[in-house]
Parts: C-alpha cells; structure tokens; sequence
C-alpha cells in the first residue's frame, strides 16, 4: 500500500494554469504506476494522464491532451499533473492513485481529492 495526499488545487480563470502535485508515502514508489482522474459535479470519475514507473511513457485523455502534462520526481516520492490553458469543463476534484507493477487490482491506492474550479 502506498499513501498518497493530493495538492495545489483551487480557483483560477479560465486560461490560467494550476501545478497539482501528489505526495507518496510508504512502499517504494517506482513500484507504481501514477494517474490521474477527475470527477466533476453529477459525472462519473474519468482518466485524466498516466505516466510509467520510470516516467518515459505517458498518456493522456484526449480532452486534455496538449493541454496538461504528467511528470514524476521519484526520488521525492511525488507525481504532477501540470495543467494549462484551463477552461470552465476542467472544473472536477483531481485524484492521484498508484497501480502497482504486476498487481491485479490495478489502481489500487486513491489520494483524498483536490478541488479545481475554473471560472469562466
């Protein structure tokens, strides 16, 4: 298990720019893959990036792609999702979670959430 805590989430205008970063704790964490998803108001969760154990491949859903950028800093135990050109529809609580390499479970471990909104 590894514990993960989300944060720099919060209000900017439409265009602007957020860092959100994700603090890991306990086991090793280049055992894990890293994503990020994003649940707002009345939808479901949906993916937002991934990025591999070692940081060389990353993915992206296509509403965001171009747009915002994964990357990982292992030896600080910590992931970030670098969000730019926001709009109003990015509004949504950001989630980090681990998927742990050769686990069945896949994204195993979920942060607590940080609130994005973006004004129009």
């Amino acid at each position: 298990q590894v514990q993960l805590v989300e944060s720099g989430g919060g209000l900017v205008q439409a265009g602007g720019s957020l860092r959100l970063s994700c603090a890991a704790s306990g086991r090793t964490f280049s055992r894990y893959a890293m994503g990020w998803f994003r649940q707002a108001p009345g939808k479901e969760r949906e993916f937002v990036a991934r990025i591999s154990r070692w940081g060389r491949t990353t993915s992206y859903a296509d509403s965001v792609k171009g747009r915002f950028t994964i990357s990982r800093d292992n030896a600080k135990n910590t992931v970030y999702l670098q969000m730019n050109s926001l709009q109003p529809e990015d509004t949504a609580v950001y989630y980090c979670a681990a998927d742990e390499i050769g686990g069945a479970a896949g994204y195993a471990d979920w942060g607590q959430g940080t609130q994005v909104t973006v004004a129009s």
